[in-house]
C-alpha cells in the first residue's frame, strides 16, 4: 500500500467553490435566460418548495410565478445591475399560494432567482438597520467600534458567539472582539492560520458581503441539470444559497458549529476582516434580517475606516509640527549634512525606535541600537535593490533580508528612509526583537493527509489553544509608522536635494499650507460625518424599497466622496466644471449631447459639497427620467458670472420623455430645492416643463470666484467630454516632449497619451537630458514636471519659450506658488488624469491656432 499523501491545507485553493453544483435546502432556485423569461436550471427542491409539477425546464417564468409577479420581478432586475446588489421582492404570493421573500440577479447570461420562505418577523429591517447605525456612529474609537458592533449583532441576529475577525499582513486572522453564550468558551485574542480562509473564499466576501451557512452538516440540493449546453456550471458567486464546500462544512462540525454567518468588513475595496457569527444548532436568517445585516455592516466598513484615517491623522499630526520646526530650521541652516547628524534624537522621537541611524554621503552616524558602519553600509546597498527608491520597512529582517549579516540579536525591525531619488543615502529606524507568545486556535504548522472526500482536505480536528513563541522578530511598524516615515522622506528629500534659494521659498509656504491643512482636516473630517449622518438619519417614505434607499444613499455618499477628495486635492475646493464632469461623464456615451458652457469657477470646500449632492441628483434625475434616459436626449448647462459677483448655473434638458411634475416630494427633491438656499444663502427653482426640466441655481460670490487662466470660457459637449478616442486624429502627428522623473508616472502618461492618439513622445528623467534631445529635435509640445529629482524644469521652460513651443506645468502642489508669475502657463495637478491632460494640450494648441489665425 503507498504511503498516504500529505499535503497543506493551501490545497484548498484549488476548489472551485463559486460553481459547487447545488444550493443549501432552505431556499429553492430558479435560473432563466438573460431576458429572466425562460427557466433554463432549478434546484431539485423546487417543484417541492413551489408545490408545483416537476420537469420545469424550458417553462416560462409567468408559468411558475403568475404574470404579475414576473413583471414585477423583471422590473425589479432592470432597476438592478449589480449582481452583488440582487433586487429584492418581498411577500410575494404565487399561484400555489405559498408566499416568499425573492431576491433576483443576473451575472453573465443567467438570471438567477432565489426563493426563500417569506419572513413573519415584524421588525422592519430598515429601522433596525437604522437602529444598529445610531448605536455606533459617535462611537469614536476602534476597539469600542470593534465591542459594539460584536454585541449589537449578536442582539440583532441571535447568534451564540459573534466575533471580529481582522487579517493580519500573512493572512492569518485574530479574534479582535467577542460577544457569546455565557457557557461557551473564548476565541478573543486567538489567532487562525491563514489556511482556515482560502484564497477564493476571501475572494467571495469581497463580492457577496453576507455569508448565510444554515446547517453545516453540509446537505446539497443539486442544480438540474448541473452543465447547461455548453457543458458549464452555474457561477452562484453572488447567491446567499450558494451550497458550501464539505471541507469548510467538516470544519465547522469539528468546531462544534451548527450554523454560521459573516458579514464582510471591507475598506478600501480590501477585506478587513469580518463579523463572523457561530450557532451550536442549525439557524436560518430571514432575508429582511440579511439585509438589516448587510446595511449594517457597509456603514460600520465605513465608520471604521473613518476612525482609522482620524486615528492616523492624530499620530501623524505630533510629528508634522516637529517637521514644521526643522524645516523652519533648515532654511537657515547652510550644512544640511551637519544639521541631519545633529537632530537624530528629534528624528527618534517621532516614531517609536530603540535606535537611529544617518548614512549621509559614506558617512553613518548613529545613536541607540544600531549596527557597525560597515554592517550599515552593507545595509544601505541590499535596501537600495529591495526598496526600489521607496520607504521600506520589515519587523523580520532576518527573513525579509536573508543575505544581511546583521545580527537579529540585535536588530530585527528596519525603516529605511531615501534621501534621493537615486538609492545612496538612507535615515534608518531600528527596532529590537521583541519575543512574544501568540496563542492559535490549533497548530498552524500542522499537516494535513488526504481525507474521505477525494482530493479535498480534512480539516483539523483539534481547536484546543497552541501557544507559539515568536523570535527574531520586532513590533510591527504601524500604519501611522509608515506615514511619518513617507512624510520625513517628502521633507528631507526637498532639504538634501533642493536647498536652494527658489525652493526655499516655496518650504516657507508649504509650511504655512501644512498648518493649515492640520488644522483644516480634523474640521472636514467631522462635517464629512455630520452629513453622512444626516443622509442616513432622514426619514423614509414607506413606499421607497430599500433595495432603492440604500442605491441612493450610496449615489449620495459618492458625490460627497468625489466633492471631498476634491476639495483635499485643491486645497480649499474646486472647480465647478470638474464636477459637473464628473458627474455627467457616466451619461457622455451614445446619441445623447451633454454641453458645458461658462468661465473656470472656483468653489469653495463647503459650496463644492452642496454642489457635488445638488448636481448628483439632477444628473441622476435626468438619467432615470429625463433627457439623458434616451438617445436624442440633450442637456445644456451654462454658468455666467454676474456683475455683482453672484455664479448663475442655467440647467436645460430637451428631446427626452415627457415630462411630468412629481406626485411627492421626497428626498432628492428636498436636496435639490432646499440645499442652495439653506446652506449658501442663494436660490433654486426647478420648472418640469413637458419638454424638459429647466432649473437655475444661483452661487453667492461669498463663495466663489471666477479664475484668469485661462481666460476662455469652458466649454464642454458629449464629443468632448473623456473618451478613449477624442482628438487622436488631430492629435495623431503630435511630437511631444515629456519631461518626468518618476518612471512608473512617465509610463502612466505615455499610456494616457497614446489611449487618446499621442504615439510620438521623447521621454526625459532631468533637465540636463531634455537639453541633449532639444539639441536633437523640435517637439511640437511639452509636458513639464516642475519638480525633478536635481532641480527643476523652469529652465527648460525658458528655454521652449524662446524656441516658441507651447508647454504645460505638472505639479503635485495645490496652487502656482512654485512656479514664478512669469510663466503663463496652464498647470495640471499631479496625479494625472487623463482628461484633464488631454483638455490642457488640446486647448492650448487650440488656442494658439486662434491666435495665429486671427493674426
Amino acid at each position: 500500500m503507498p504511503p498516504m499523501q500529505t499535503v497543506d491545507l493551501t490545497n484548498c485553493d484549488r476548489e472551485p467553490i463559486h460553481i459547487p453544483g447545488s444550493i443549501q435546502p432552505h431556499g429553492c432556485l430558479l435560473a432563466c435566460d438573460s431576458a429572466g423569461s425562460e427557466i433554463l436550471r432549478y434546484s431539485a427542491n423546487a417543484p417541492e418548495m413551489l408545490s408545483i409539477g416537476d420537469g420545469l425546464n424550458g417553462k416560462r417564468l409567468e408559468d411558475i410565478v403568475g404574470g404579475e409577479a414576473a413583471h414585477s420581478l423583471r422590473n425589479a432586475l432592470a432597476t438592478s445591475d449589480d449582481p452583488a446588489r440582487p433586487a429584492l421582492r418581498h411577500a410575494v404570493r404565487l399561484p400555489s399560494g405559498g408566499i416568499f421573500d425573492i431576491a433576483i440577479h443576473r451575472l453573465a447570461s443567467a438570471v438567477i432567482l432565489e426563493f426563500e420562505p417569506a419572513s413573519t418577523d415584524s421588525d422592519q429591517p430598515l429601522e433596525v438597520a437604522r437602529m444598529l447605525i445610531s448605536r455606533i456612529r459617535n462611537v469614536g474609537s476602534l476597539d469600542r467600534l470593534s465591542d459594539a458592533a460584536a454585541r449589537l449583532t449578536y442582539a440583532m441576529l441571535g447568534y451564540d458567539r459573534v466575533m471580529v475577525y481582522r487579517f493580519e499582513e500573512d493572512g492569518s486572522g485574530k479574534v479582535v472582539s467577542e460577544y457569546k453564550r455565557r457557557d461557551l468558551e473564548s476565541f478573543k485574542g486567538q489567532y487562525f492560520p491563514a489556511s482556515d480562509i482560502p484564497k477564493q473564499a476571501r475572494a467571495l466576501y469581497l463580492k457577496n458581503t453576507v455569508r448565510i451557512i444554515a446547517d453545516a452538516s453540509g446537505e446539497r440540493v443539486p442544480i438540474v441539470p448541473e452543465l447547461d449546453e455548453a457543458g458549464e456550471p452555474l457561477d452562484l458567486s453572488f447567491a446567499h444559497l450558494r451550497s458550501v464546500s464539505p471541507v469548510h462544512c467538516e470544519y465547522l462540525r469539528n468546531m462544534g458549529v451548527a450554523a454560521s454567518m459573516s458579514i464582510s468588513i471591507v475598506v478600501d475595496e480590501e477585506l478587513w476582516g469580518l463579523i463572523a457569527c457561530h450557532h451550536y444548532s442549525p439557524k436560518t436568517l430571514s432575508m429582511p434580517q440579511r439585509v438589516a445585516a448587510e446595511t449594517f455592516g457597509e456603514f460600520f466598513s465605513l465608520h471604521l475606516n473613518t476612525l482609522k484615517q482620524r486615528q492616523l491623522m492624530e499620530t501623524v499630526s505630533g510629528a508634522r509640527r516637529s517637521l514644521d520646526r526643522f524645516l523652519h530650521t533648515a532654511s537657515h541652516h547652510d550644512n544640511i549634512g551637519e544639521l541631519l547628524r545633529t537632530s537624530l534624537g528629534d528624528f527618534s522621537a517621532m516614531i517609536p525606535c530603540d535606535g537611529i541611524g544617518l548614512w549621509l554621503d559614506g558617512i553613518w552616524s548613529s545613536n541607540g541600537t544600531a549596527p557597525s558602519q560597515e554592517l550599515a553600509a552593507e545595509l544601505a546597498e541590499l535596501i537600495g535593490v529591495a526598496g526600489g527608491g521607496r520607504v521600506w520597512t520589515t519587523s523580520y529582517l532576518s527573513r525579509d533580508l536573508p543575505d544581511s549579516r546583521v545580527s537579529p540579536e540585535d536588530v530585527c525591525g528596519v525603516i529605511a528612509i531615501p534621501l534621493s531619488q537615486r538609492p545612496r543615502d538612507y535615515l534608518f529606524f531600528f527596532r529590537r526583537e521583541v519575543v512574544q507568545t501568540l496563542n492559535w486556535a490549533g497548530n498552524p504548522d500542522k499537516s494535513y493527509n488526504v481525507g474521505p472526500l477525494g482530493d479535498r482536505l480534512t480539516p483539523r480536528k483539534s481547536f484546543a489553544i497552541w501557544k507559539e513563541l515568536v523570535h527574531h522578530q520586532a513590533q510591527p511598524w504601524t500604519d501611522g509608522d509608515r506615514e511619518i516615515a513617507d512624510a520625513i522622506r517628502a521633507v528631507l528629500v526637498e532639504i538634501v536635494l533642493h536647498h536652494n534659494e527658489l525652493l526655499a521659498d516655496e518650504r516657507d509656504k508649504a509650511d504655512v499650507r501644512q498648518r493649515m491643512l492640520n488644522e483644516e482636516l480634523n474640521h472636514r473630517v467631522k462635517n464629512i460625518l455630520s452629513i453622512i449622518k444626516a443622509l442616513v438619519g432622514h426619514s423614509v417614505d414607506a413606499k421607497v424599497s430599500l433595495q432603492d434607499y440604500i442605491a441612493a444613499l450610496k449615489g449620495r455618499i459618492q458625490a460627497l466622496a468625489l466633492a471631498h477628495d476634491q476639495v483635499v486635492r485643491g486645497s480649499d475646493g474646486g472647480l465647478l466644471c470638474d464636477l459637473l464632469e464628473a458627474e455627467l461623464k457616466p451619461y457622455s456615451e451614445g446619441r445623447r449631447t451633454v454641453t458645458l458652457k461658462g468661465p473656470r469657477v472656483w468653489l469653495d470646500s463647503r459650496t463644492f459639497s452642496v454642489m457635488a449632492l445638488v448636481l448628483h441628483e439632477m444628473s441622476t434625475n435626468a438619467a432615470k427620467y429625463g433627457a439623458l434616459s434616451q438617445d436624442g436626449g440633450r442637456l445644456d448647462i451654462e454658468w455666467s458670472h454676474l456683475p455683482n459677483g453672484d455664479c448663475e448655473l442655467n440647467w436645460l434638458e430637451e428631446g427626452g420623455p415627457l415630462v411630468r411634475p412629481p406626485q411627492r416630494s421626497g428626498f432628492g427633491s428636498v436636496l435639490i430645492g432646499r440645499s442652495v438656499p439653506y446652506e449658501l444663502d442663494g436660490q433654486a427653482t426647478v420648472d418640469y416643463r413637458p419638454e424638459g426640466v429647466k432649473a437655475r441655481f444661483l452661487i453667492p460670490s461669498k463663495h466663489i470666484h471666477v479664475e484668469t487662466d485661462p481666460a476662455e470660457p469652458v466649454v464642454v459637449s458629449a464629443d468632448a467630454l473623456p473618451s478613449a478616442t477624442n482628438g487622436a486624429a488631430s492629435l495623431a502627428d503630435l511630437e511631444l516632449l515629456l519631461v518626468e522623473d518618476q518612471m512608473l508616472i512617465a509610463a502612466d502618461v505615455e499610456a494616457m497619451l497614446a489611449d487618446h492618439g499621442i504615439n510620438k513622445v521623447t521621454t526625459t528623467p532631468s533637465a540636463a537630458d531634455a537639453f541633449r534631445r532639444l539639441k536633437e529635435y523640435t517637439p511640437d509640445f511639452a509636458i513639464l514636471d516642475v519638480n525633478l529629482g536635481s532641480g527643476t524644469s523652469l529652465p527648460i521652460a525658458e528655454e521652449l519659450i524662446r524656441r516658441d513651443i507651447p508647454f504645460v506645468f505638472a505639479t503635485g502642489y495645490s496652487d502656482r506658488s512654485i512656479i514664478p508669475s512669469s510663466f503663463s502657463a496652464p498647470v495640471v495637478r499631479k496625479p494625472y488624469e487623463a482628461a484633464t491632460l488631454i483638455s490642457a494640450v488640446t486647448n492650448v494648441l487650440v488656442s494658439r491656432t486662434n491666435g495665429t489665425q486671427s493674426s
